[in-house]
């Protein structure tokens, strides 16, 4: 796998880095974000609406705020108790959306049960979505290139197009279907003119189709779901799930130590899909403000160049 002279070494041996890619993204942040704010006059806001108090949530938006911070976008955080109606959400969402001075708004999930999610989602003024779950968005997947694009598979694929994949023609395999991951990032491999399957924990012949493929993108949030020795010799292995053993250590969807041994490369978790998600957010934010504001075109750009 041949890199761009110019970005970082993702690869060390055949462990795909998200560590490393997403520092190098986050200084093309920073440099966009000061750009707009010597050139445009206007400095970016992400808004992130907490309700409850979940604990894994609430170091999840502490981390977004941090992050916004290091690049220079200014953040907010709405916190709601776990009982507020869902009227009053959706006011406060609402309320986001008719602020000129917010650019991007990010509901953190999970809600509590008595609110409805879709509901709760669908209120998010689609210029300003930058998790890129609203329906449009989504639906934009489909037929044109959506610019706020969900942040954890447009994370894998900037990795993938960093660390030199070839996908045009590739078998690739995503293993999960939510809207979040597994869905959207079926979507982006097809664009990418992958030969793409959706396949998810229920599949019948799993191993056989995870032994077919050259990419193999798994997010089921099942612990080592995907065992070492069904991985084709060669494959490039993308595990996007992350759950915690009983003695504090974390795993992720694919028997790593197995898999790492017939894969040419293959994302360790912690530290690999992980850090893209939250660079891909401040990245949307950036997208999200300067096509709203008019400072920039609405296509969607890379922060590679």
């Amino acid at each position: 796998m041949k890199l761009d002279p110019v970005l970082p070494q993702v690869l060390d041996g055949n462990v795909l880095s998200g560590r490393r890619l997403a520092t190098y993204v986050k200084d093309r942040v920073a440099e966009a974000v000061e750009n707009l704010h010597q050139h445009a006059g206007f400095r970016l806001c992400l808004a992130v609406v907490l309700v409850g108090d979940d604990p894994a949530s609430a170091i999840y938006v502490r981390n977004k705020g941090r992050a916004c911070r290091k690049v220079g976008i200014a953040s907010r955080s709405i916190r709601l108790p776990s009982d507020t109606p869902q009227e009053r959400v959706l006011a406060e969402i609402h309320a986001l959306n008719a602020d000129p001075e917010v650019d991007g708004i990010l509901v953190q999930l999970p809600l509590p049960e008595h609110l409805d999610v879709n509901t709760v989602i669908d209120a998010v003024d689609p210029a300003k979505d930058v998790d890129g779950f609203h329906p449009a968005n989504l639906g934009l997947l489909l037929g044109r290139n959506a610019l706020l694009q969900p942040c954890t598979p447009s994370g894998v694929m900037l990795m993938l197009a960093a660390a030199g994949v070839p996908l045009k023609g590739a078998k690739a395999l995503v293993v999960g279907r939510s809207l979040i991951v597994g869905r959207p990032m079926t979507q982006l491999l097809i664009r990418a003119h992958a030969t793409t399957t959706c396949a998810h924990r229920h599949t019948k012949n799993l191993p056989e189709l995870v032994g077919e493929s050259d990419l193999v993108v798994v997010a089921t949030g099942v612990p080592e779901l995907i065992k070492g020795e069904w991985i084709k010799p060669g494959a490039v292995v993308i595990d996007v799930g992350i759950s915690r053993r009983e003695d504090g250590t974390l795993v992720g969807d694919v028997e790593f130590d197995a898999a790492s041994q017939r894969a040419s490369a293959i994302t360790p978790v912690p530290g690999g899909v992980g850090p893209m998600t939250i660079t891909m957010l401040l990245w949307n934010t950036v997208l999200a403000g300067r096509t709203r504001r008019g400072a920039a075109g609405p296509e969607r750009q890379s922060p590679l160049g």
